[in-house]
């Protein structure tokens, strides 16, 4: 019971971070579900299926804003499942530490990408008028 309960607070946490700052759900929902006790291949996979509420629910309420492109999500969309049959079997041919220090990699470099986007703006800022 208390797994559950950690579960659901963990996925609203995730969820609400998701929705505030658009980042992918995975980034999030992968290192809680190592939290919750999870293998790297294992909360990988459970993280792909878990994010299909999170992202129809996104969606929904940015196509209510019209921030939506329904043409261009579906083009990556149907790109991405060829790209998710190639992952998931390096995935899981590859040792689970190996995966892990991958997954540190992009989590690293997304921090570093989002910080220097959101130095540059601050720079505009500052040197405008």
């Amino acid at each position: 019971m208390t797994t559950i309960v950690v579960a659901l607070a963990l996925g609203l946490a995730a969820g609400i971070l998701s929705g505030l700052f658009g980042v992918g759900g995975g980034i999030l929902f992968v290192p809680a579900l190592i939290a919750l006790g999870l293998g790297q291949v294992e909360a990988q996979a459970t993280s792909l299926l878990a994010i299909i509420p999170t992202v129809a629910a996104g969606a929904w309420n940015q196509r209510r804003y019209g921030h939506l492109r329904a043409q261009s999500a579906l083009v990556v969309g149907l790109a991405s499942v060829a790209g998710v049959e190639i992952g998931a079997r390096i995935a899981t041919g590859i040792s689970e530490d190996t995966l892990r220090h991958l997954f540190g990699i992009l989590l690293f470099l997304v921090a570093a990408q989002l910080a220097s986007q959101a130095y540059r703006k601050s720079r505009r800022y500052a040197d405008s008028p």
